[in-house]
């Protein structure tokens, strides 16, 4: 046995890709027991102390968030994932970074890869370019799992960064929920639906305190504290890892926030804010401004609170961290009334406020650059066949167990046969129903709009937002609004304000009510794309309970040749569930 596994490691063959700016070339690198990685991971399960209750969770390395990971600019960065679970499969998907030179690394099942089997690795490689230097995060692609199964990834400045700080701080974000991934998954998959339950603590830095428990020494977690010195700023690095909850926050006796970074990569005017609003999938870099310490004597004060609530949800979360100037100083119990007052609305915040530092020659596509139009309307449906609550995107719902074969696979062992027929898909909401794939061309300048509609669930017409995320190439958002989009209409506004849109990957499809008429037009989210990246790329809504419901969507971009990018002789071990690019 032990021969045979070693066979099999040595047949491991991987192909690391030079960056698109240096000359092309391709380096052979083997990945058996010899090689090193530069970081490696390690996911088990394990019973882990979160927000004043013990929960029996897949983490990694141990912990909870996962630790954090800082990665250079235009290199190649090896991964080693390990599945230390006995009876789950495993993805690790890189949020926000493109695998554009590295498609097998997307982390997305039944997309670009076989997820990993229990006692198994994958390398995966992150092939970076000079300007994605931001915030990203890491987090598992299967199931449930990215709720505890996650964690800081940073794109380390390339040269001096645009805006001066002294120090940054990373404020990871996420859910807690008390059921076990598998109880909670199997949930939403019944009949009748079992719905999970709102959040019972919304965490930063994996600390927080859950709904019915109070923070006392001994017994539950402190609040979670953002140490800071006087004088200094900060940049603060916001990474929404939460699972459902879309978060708004303030921090007493400081509204001087700075936005400077978006979605990782694009770095923006600067856009002062008294609140942050983070949704799943999102990142924003501010600058903190402390108090000099004239300031914190004249008010007689060294900790302040941050105050976050959750948002557009049937029940309210309010939670707090401290911002301390001094480690001396004995942390503070958590308010009976809110400190702050903070605004119910969302749907308005930094909407068509965001622009590029640095615009594009070019900027973002005008509407008479657009060739093609792909309107996604999200709908709420009772499967007619098996009776499960499902979510349908353009007439489809689509998971990770739609397809039985990865798509990026079958084009590597097909070919042309196996990429989304044109045609078919232009007379069927925009996807090829052989292979439930939405096809792109390189070269097409998209409009992707998302339409929200009231549930046919009873007909009961209620609303949700939805955090749209795309896998793969960047996306010019240019907007967002009640009722249905009307282009003409929202194009004269982007000329009129002049308005240059940012590079996003994941925003916000947001309600103007909590309910309408079934099945009406309800709010709606556009975005632009020159389409320039071939590969296989997921489209989702980035609410965990809505993906295991079917809101994804999985695009082919590209002929079966532009994709292609690894001779076949040198792709096989990726081709084959447990494969030989999936080391014992």
């Amino acid at each position: 046995m032990e021969s045979i596994k070693a066979a099999r490691m040595a047949a491991i063959i991987l192909y690391a890709l030079w960056s698109q700016w240096l000359i092309p070339a391709v380096t052979t690198i083997i990945h058996d027991r010899s090689f090193v990685p530069d970081y490696i991971l390690r996911v088990t399960t394990g019973n882990i102390s979160v927000a004043c209750e013990t929960r029996l969770s897949a983490i990694v390395n141990g912990m909870f968030p996962g630790p954090e990971l800082r990665i250079k600019p235009g290199k190649a960065t090896w991964i080693r994932v390990h599945n230390g679970m006995t009876d789950s499969n495993l993805t690790m998907h890189w949020h926000g970074l493109s695998q554009r030179m590295a498609e097998f690394s997307d982390g997305s099942p039944q997309g670009s890869q076989w997820p990993i089997p229990p006692g198994h690795f994958f390398d995966y490689e992150l092939q970076t370019h000079l300007n994605d230097s931001g915030t990203y995060f890491y987090h598992s692609h299967v199931g449930i799992q990215a709720l505890t199964v996650t964690g800081p990834l940073i794109v380390e400045d390339c040269g001096r960064p645009p805006y001066k700080y002294d120090e940054e701080r990373t404020l990871h974000w996420s859910d807690y929920f008390p059921q076990k991934d598998e109880e909670f998954q199997a949930g939403l998959e019944a009949v009748p639906f079992v719905w999970g339950g709102e959040t019972h603590a919304v965490l930063l830095n994996g600390k927080g305190i859950g709904v019915g428990h109070a923070a006392s020494v001994g017994t539950c977690d402190a609040l979670p504290v953002i140490e800071v010195d006087p004088g200094k700023t900060y940049r603060f690095r916001f990474i929404g890892s939460t699972g459902l909850s879309l978060v708004s926050m303030s921090f007493e006796g400081h509204d001087n926030l700075t936005i400077i970074q978006v979605d990782g990569s694009e770095w923006t005017q600067p856009a002062s804010v008294n609140l942050i609003q983070l949704g799943s999938g999102q990142r924003f870099d501010a600058l903190f401004v402390a108090k000099t310490a004239d300031e914190l004597h004249a008010e007689g004060k060294t900790t302040y609170f941050l105050q976050f609530e959750t948002r557009d949800r049937p029940a309210i979360y309010r939670g707090y961290a401290v911002i301390r100037y001094s480690k001396r100083v004995p942390l503070p119990s958590p308010p009976v009334e809110a400190v702050l007052s903070l605004p119910n609305t969302t749907y308005d915040w930094l909407e068509y406020q965001l622009q590029p530092l640095y615009p594009e020659h070019n900027g973002h596509p005008t509407l008479a650059e657009v060739t093609r139009r792909v309107t996604i309307d999200a709908v709420q449906i009772i499967n007619p066949t098996t009776n499960q609550i499902i979510w349908r995107l353009a007439n489809q719902s689509w998971t990770e167990h739609t397809v039985q074969k990865p798509l990026l696979v079958d084009i590597y062992q097909r070919g042309e046969a196996a990429i989304p027929d044109y045609d078919s898909a232009m007379g069927n909401h925009g996807w090829d129903p052989k292979t439930r794939a939405f096809p792109a061309k390189v070269g097409e300048v998209l409009e992707i709009v998302f339409q929200n509609t009231g549930s046919l669930v009873n007909n009961g017409g209620a609303l949700d937002v939805h955090p749209f995320h795309a896998h793969g190439q960047h996306f010019y958002d240019i907007g967002s609004g009640s009722g249905s989009y009307n282009a003409e209409e929202n194009e004269r506004k982007l000329v009129h304000m002049g308005y240059k849109a940012v590079r996003r990957d994941t925003t916000m499809l947001y309600r103007y009510s909590t309910v309408t008429d079934a099945g009406a037009a309800a709010g709606w989210r556009a975005w632009r794309i020159r389409v320039e990246e071939p590969g296989v790329w997921l489209i989702h809504c980035h609410t965990l309970e809505h993906m295991i419901m079917g809101m994804q969507t999985a695009w082919v971009v590209g002929t079966a040749a532009d994709i292609q990018k690894i001779p076949l002789d040198h792709s096989r071990g990726y081709l084959d569930y447990g494969g030989n690019a999936y080391g014992p």
